[in-house]
């Protein structure tokens, strides 16, 4: 990457004071990084300047064809005052993943990382100090060339904005309710459900709005061919411990290959712990419960880490987990995984990275 050029904020903002409410996505630093893309010259004018509003062509492309990518990653404050990202090669390696699927000229996967950590560093009075907070990064891209037609992009923006988030669980590992979706279809063979762009999520709202009436949390996703196999949960991926096996969907086009999923896998094989990868049905999961054998359910991601399940309905049938309670491995995958982003545990993995 060229050397990145800055332009600082001549009005800072004040930061939220120690133990203030930082809402999820709400308060946003001073800076942001920007790049160009066009076509013929290629990556170019790598810049942080004052987070402000975007000016694009109402015609641009992203408005009317969605040509566009994100990641979702955090910096933490270790205690000993230094921070670090928590396997930002692997969202660079997503990114690039994403773009050549929605085609978009991928970011040099070191290149994503650089600027990251540069914006971080920059930032790096954001990043706050409290139990269970960190700065919450969201690198995305846009397809910026006015035109109306469907093509991709000559002209692109790839940028960084950073928030500072408090802890996602402010009370507590508390288990959520999860509703099973089998009218609507999140992803399909040969689609983008692999993949981080805005489309599947804005399809995914009309089951999280049915789920909200229903008194649930979250939607748990089949798959879009016979809905039948289990997929994702809302924006996570999604565990079940059944008779002492744990099972997760594979990550075979329609299925989001998280880094905390991946994450976890890679402990539970470590602790010796049986996972499976195999496509699981939901009858399986219901029969599982049915019998007793429905030990554990929670869902990874970037903002929560680990979210149990306390209860899964699926048609009419309600299959209450755990006795509503964490489960063992559960917990134990939540006390690891926050241990080591957050430096209360020896990174044995090697899965942190310092911002220097």
């Amino acid at each position: 990457m060229q050397e990145i050029r800055y332009e600082l904020t001549k009005n800072p903002k004040q930061k939220p004071a120690p133990g203030a409410p930082l809402p999820f996505g709400d308060i946003f630093t001073d800076h942001m990084f920007v790049m160009d893309y066009t076509e013929g010259i290629g990556w170019h004018d790598p810049r942080i300047v004052p987070y402000a509003p975007l000016t694009l062509d109402p015609a641009a492309i992203v408005l009317h064809y969605a040509q566009e990518s994100f990641e979702g990653m955090k910096a933490y404050r270790h205690p000993d005052g230094e921070i670090y990202l928590f396997r930002p090669e692997k969202n660079a390696a997503r990114f690039k993943s994403t773009h050549e699927r929605m085609c978009m000229p991928p970011v040099p996967e070191q290149d994503f990382v650089d600027a990251i950590k540069a914006l971080v560093k920059l930032e790096k009075d954001w990043v706050p100090s409290e139990p269970g907070e960190s700065l919450y990064i969201r690198p995305f891209c846009i397809a910026t060339e006015a035109h109306l037609g469907v093509k991709p992009s000559s002209t692109y923006k790839f940028l960084i904005i950073c928030c500072p988030v408090g802890a996602y669980y402010a009370t507590g590992l508390a288990p959520v309710k999860i509703y099973v979706e089998d009218k609507y279809v999140r992803a399909a063979p040969g689609g983008t459900g692999y993949i981080k762009c805005g489309g599947n999520y804005a399809a995914s709202l009309i089951s999280q709005e049915t789920a909200e009436k229903l008194g649930y949390s979250q939607t748990l996703w089949l798959d879009g061919v016979e809905r039948k196999y289990v997929e994702e949960v809302g924006s996570m991926n999604c565990f079940f411990k059944i008779d002492g096996t744990v099972y997760t969907a594979p990550t075979v086009g329609t299925v989001l290959p998280g880094i905390t999923r991946m994450s976890c896998i890679e402990l539970l094989k470590k602790w010796g712990i049986p996972v499976s990868v195999e496509r699981l049905p939901i009858k399986d999961v219901m029969k599982a419960a049915r019998e007793g054998k429905l030990e554990e359910v929670f869902g990874t991601g970037t903002a929560a880490v680990i979210s149990p399940v306390g209860e899964l309905r699926y048609e009419d049938e309600v299959a209450k987990i755990n006795d509503g309670k964490i489960g063992e491995v559960t917990q134990r995958l939540f006390d690891t995984m926050t241990g080591i982003q957050w430096g209360k545990l020896p990174d044995t993995m090697g899965w942190t990275m310092k911002v220097d």
